[in-house]
């Protein structure tokens, strides 16, 4: 089976402006259109499709046609949200927007929708988990380790860790991006976001934050706090803090660096 994601920037302007926005070509998609005129929302909309590519084309289907069928269907809809029902605007709208553009792709299938509301807070609806949704938020934190395996000898930790294995450490500035998966309630989002960062913050960054793993995080003290050890132990610290009723935490990624990364959950 194949799956083809496609992400499609647009910014919602004000209400005088919708008529203009809709009337006009596009003219840098790759920037966002309608373009950004004035003091705007922009967001950026990833359609995630699966199925067979066709034996015509070798698609699954067009990115021009998945484009225009958004534009059409889609940026209509969050418009009229954002200008005449911002109450509706969450993770609600989003189950929403999935049931009204979920047929609009045969032979492929809709898979996933994940809307962008900053570069750091996302929202997510996948066909497998509906009417449920998910909520992802990004934060950061610098910290320093030594991967070192004591049961090792000397050489043989030199052997397996390389430069990681510095006695004197070595830092990161991490990313760490946190998932909720529930059903919206009736503020339209997962949980309410500054309570939810207020947790993530005191729970996990002033714990990590300017902190040597090895020595000052007790969590450390017996596993070595390779990428894969950092966000299994995050997700077990967060996990008891971010159940409620209509939540719980899904999973916890963490980027070591750019090109490194690993995302651990337990269900």
């Amino acid at each position: 089976m194949f799956r083809l994601s496609r992400e499609v920037r647009f910014a919602v302007n004000a209400v005088n402006a919708a008529a203009d926005d809709a009337n006009r070509p596009a003219t840098n998609s790759y920037a966002g259109f309608p373009s950004i005129n004035g003091l705007a929302h922009y967001f950026e909309l990833a359609v995630t499709l699966s199925g067979d590519v066709r034996p015509d084309s070798h698609y699954l289907l067009n990115i021009k046609d998945i484009d225009a069928r958004i534009r059409k269907h889609a940026i209509p809809f969050v418009a009229d949200i954002v200008h005449r029902h911002p109450d509706r605007f969450g993770s609600a709208m989003l189950v929403q927007l999935f049931d009204r553009v979920g047929h609009l792709w045969p032979p492929a299938r809709l898979e996933s929708l994940t809307f962008a509301l900053s570069p750091f807070l996302c929202l997510s609806a996948h066909a497998r988990e509906l009417p449920m949704t998910r909520l992802s938020q990004k934060f950061e934190f610098a910290a320093s380790h030594r991967l070192h395996n004591p049961a090792l000898s000397d050489e043989q930790n030199r052997q397996t860790f390389g430069k990681c294995n510095n006695p004197h450490g070595h830092g990161h500035n991490y990313e760490l991006q946190v998932t909720l998966v529930g059903t919206p309630g009736p503020t339209g989002l997962l949980v309410d976001v500054p309570a939810f960062e207020q947790i993530v913050a005191q729970t996990v960054i002033d714990r990590f934050d300017h902190k040597n793993l090895n020595t000052q995080v007790p969590e450390f003290a017996e596993e070595i706090p390779s990428v894969e050890n950092i966000a299994k132990v995050i997700y077990r610290l967060l996990k008891p803090k971010l159940q409620s009723t209509s939540s719980k935490l899904a999973s916890v990624t963490v980027w070591e660096t750019p090109k490194t990364w690993c995302e651990y959950s337990e269900d």
